[in-house]
Order: C-alpha cells, then structure tokens, then sequence
C-alpha cells in the first residue's frame, strides 16, 4: 500500500512485495533481500515521515513482513513503513483498486465489513476502504455487570459466534495502531486487550512489554493472518525486537522544512532518544518520582516562536495552544467520575490532561477515557458532546444497548454507542466506551482518525476538540493546531 498511488519508490515496493500487500504479480515475484535504512522518507500529505531502526536498518525479510498464517497476511498488511507503521484509507483505498479486492489486506475474517463477504465486493468491504477500519469480535467476561443488546445491525454480523469458543462475540470496527514508538505504551490496544502484564512500574516495564507484544503478536498471527501453527519463542522474540526498535514521526514539511531544523527538535531520531518511564508527567499527580504535572508536553517546536517562516511560526504557535489552551471537560468518564479527582462535573485542563507524556503524547500510565467518539449525535444528551460529534463523519456502525448499569446517583443508565470500548474486555460498567490514549507522532501519515476513523482530517480532529471541549479556537488557532499536529 500506498500514499495514493506512490508506489514507484524501490525500497517501498521491496516492502510491500514481501508484505503481502501488494497486486497478485508482484507477489509471485520475491524482490531482492535489500535493507531500508533507517530514517527512509516516505510522503505525506503535508511533507514526509520517516521511520528511526535502532538496528541500524530495516530488513524486508524479516518476520514482520512475513505471511506466518494460512491468508497470506503479514504484520506489515496493516503496519505499513510508508504510512507511519500504520494504516492510511487513501492508500487502502488505491489497494482494493489494484488488486481488485484481492489483496490479503481484504481477507474477511476481519478486512471486510462481515466474515461472509465474497472477495472484491466494494459494499460489503466499505469500512475499511473508506475508514481503514479492521473488524474485532469481541466477547463479555462471564459476570459482566450489563447485559448488552444489537439496537442496530447494518451489516448483519453484529453478533456472532466465536469460531473458536462458540461464545456470542460482538463486532467493533476499529482503526490498526501503529507498530511503532511501542517502548512508551502504558496500554497495548484500544481496550486494554493483550496488557497481560503491566505498564506501570520502571523497574518491570521493559521484561513485560516484551511479554505484552509477545501475546499480540501470538494472537494476530491466531486471527488476523488465520494461522494454525503456535509462534516459537524464537519468532517472538524476533518479533518483539523489531517492534520495540522503531520509532516514528513526520520529518519535514513540506513549507516548513525540516522539523529538526534551526532548534527545532522534531522528527524520528529526535524521538528514539526521548527519555521515558511509566508515569513521567502523569497528569492526575502518579509520577513516581513525585513530578509534578507539566502541561508543556510538548517543546519540539518551541525554537521556531519568532521564526520569520510562516510554517515554522504557525506550527509553533499550535504547540503553545496545544499545552495552554484551557479544555472545559464534562461527561468525559475516566475524569468527570473519577473519585481520585473528587467527580467534578467540570473539569478544565489541557491538551496534555490525557496527552500527558513529554514529547510523544500517550498517556504515561493506563487510564482509559470515553471523550464521546462512540456515542450517537441521536441519542446524546450532552450539548457538548453533541458538538463535538456534529464535527465528526462517522461510518455506519453497528448499535449496541448496553444496560444493567447505574449513574453516580444510583439511577440505571443505558449506554448507546457503536464501541463499548474497554468494558467489553473487563465487564464492568465503569469501563464502557472508554479507550485508551494513543500517542500523536506521525499522524500526518495514517489518516482518518480517532479509533472509528470518524475525523477524515486533522482539522476534522481540531474542530472535535475545540467544540467538544469549548476551546474557542479561532480559525487561525485552529490551523495552527492542525499544523502543529501534522509536524508530529
């Protein structure tokens, strides 16, 4: 896959060959073992990204890109170099295209809207063409505390079996998280699945990330390539290695430069060499070495304040909203009704409230929130929320009624939405619709956003937050904070 159709670049097409992810005659033709060196620049739309190997280089060879399951799928079907170790819906889109569905990438166990979709059929893989969404059946712990119910079905597979345990497994659609900047993860996935050891403490964390990738890889390989045979130690390890050793980020713009020109220190290698440590930062006061919360997350771009370019100055001036503009936060569960922070109806903080780890921007330890993305402009009551999600296109999604719960006032509560989020994995009420906080580097490089794809653009993303969170950006705030985000 692609930037559009950008595939004429050597070291890309020796990528995707090997990847899996290419037409059926490129395929049947093994391209030569050469190395990607480290920092390869790929485009974007708004400059180029590029990728840091600690190794030195990139092998195509290597088992990342190998097909280790029965469908011809790799890991790098879904995590692309040239798409920030993610997965871009424009180049998803120029794929189905090319190989008239036929890529692996449209295998239906998951890259089709419902696992009986016939092969090239444009509708029924509409999800991921148009939102790079990846289908996930997931099924309740035994005691859950609610009971959940289809309110809608447009596909007809929002409820189905597990092939394998046979229990009832509801479908969520959401967007691949990029294998890269992996060494500063509090949490793996967008619920919290595969975290089977935590990300929490300095002294563990690096023996259990290892173990944390180690079961996503051994269950990508299960599910999403359809292998039937176990990983070995050996493959894991590999694996895990690879993963841990990349780091990515936007390198330059295409009118601001380089983004680690004149004191400016963004970019790939910049980030490698960021320090870390599971709770660096922690907004809500965890920092283990007593810090106190900075809301200046970010000083990549701080050099450029009096630039004389007009794209450095703009990019500069989006990193100042992005760590001062204040963010009036209601119904946002993981803050509002957490009693750590005294349940506040109104909370006001910043970008870095839930953005909080120094230059990268995940959350520096595993709390999960529910900003509003999987709610139903229809069914919201929020007035704020409601905004937020009028700036927002959103695919058509399966609804999901979720009952059984109660409110702070001990009043039963139904939930609406199209993604329980991490209450699906661990069955309490207090988890559903919350998800957790990706990191920001690269995202110039795998739009849509937000977990469903629902923000075609990152000025779709600026406009969410500034309604959502009551900003009141004006235009060229917004810009620049569009920009900001597209340098990271």
């Amino acid at each position: 896959m692609g930037i559009g159709r950008q595939w004429g670049l050597v070291s890309l097409a020796v990528c995707l060959a090997v990847a899996g992810c290419s037409s059926g005659a490129a395929k049947s033709n093994p391209p030569p073992p050469s190395l990607i060196p480290s920092l390869q620049p790929y485009p974007t739309p708004t400059g180029t990204v590029s990728t840091y190997a600690t190794a030195g280089s990139i092998d195509p060879s290597g088992i990342f890109f190998k097909a280790l399951g029965t469908n011809e799928r790799s890991c790098a079907s879904c995590h692309q170099l040239n798409q920030g170790m993610g997965l871009s819906a424009a180049s998803v889109q120029g794929l189905f295209t090319s190989s008239n569905g036929t890529d692996p990438l449209f295998a239906a166990v998951d890259g089709a809207n419902c696992p009986t979709v016939a092969a090239g059929d444009s509708a029924g893989h509409s999800l991921v063409v148009n939102n790079g969404l990846i289908r996930i059946g997931v099924a309740p712990p035994a005691g859950a505390q609610f009971q959940i119910a289809v309110a809608q079905d447009p596909y007809g597979c929002a409820q189905v079996p597990n092939a394998t345990t046979g229990k009832e497994s509801f479908s969520v659609y959401r967007r691949p998280l990029p294998a890269t900047s992996l060494t500063s993860l509090s949490a793996v996935m967008w619920d919290g699945r595969f975290t089977v050891s935590p990300l929490n403490g300095e002294a563990t964390v690096s023996a259990n990330l290892d173990a944390d990738l180690g079961a996503q890889a051994a269950n990508a390989v299960t599910t999403h390539e359809q292998g039937t045979a176990t990983l070995t130690p050996a493959q894991l390890i590999e694996i895990e290695a690879f993963e841990e050793g990349l780091f990515t980020a936007e390198a330059t713009d295409t009118s601001a430069g380089s983004l680690s020109s004149g004191g400016a220190t963004g970019g790939a290698a910049a980030l490698a060499a960021q320090s870390y440590y599971p709770g660096v930062n922690d907004a809500f006061g965890g920092d283990p070495q007593g810090a106190a919360f900075n809301p200046v997350v970010f000083t990549l771009f701080a050099a450029w304040e009096n630039s004389t370019n007009a794209a450095q100055a703009s990019i500069a001036r989006g990193e100042d909203i992005f760590n001062s503009s204040p963010m009036v936060m209601t119904s946002v569960r993981g803050i509002n009704d957490n009693a750590a922070l005294g349940s506040p109806a109104t909370f006001t903080g910043t970008c870095g409230t839930c953005h909080d780890t120094p230059n990268i921007g995940s959350r520096s330890l595993p709390v999960t929130f529910d900003i509003g993305t999987s709610r139903l402009a229809a069914s919201e009551s929020d007035p704020n929320v409601l905004a937020g999600l009028q700036e927002l296109t959103p695919p058509v999604l399966p609804v999901y009624q979720i009952t059984g719960c109660t409110g702070g006032s001990g009043n039963a509560v139904m939930y609406v939405t199209t993604d329980p989020g991490a209450g699906l994995i661990t069955g309490q009420c207090a988890d559903v619709n919350r998800l957790k906080v990706p990191g920001l580097r690269g995202l110039a490089a795998r739009a849509p956003y937000f977990h469903n794809g629902s923000a075609a653009s990152l000025e779709d993303v600026v406009k969410f937050y500034d309604q959502r969170f009551q900003m009141n950006l004006n235009p060229q705030q917004q810009l620049d904070l569009a920009h900001f985000l597209g340098a990271l």
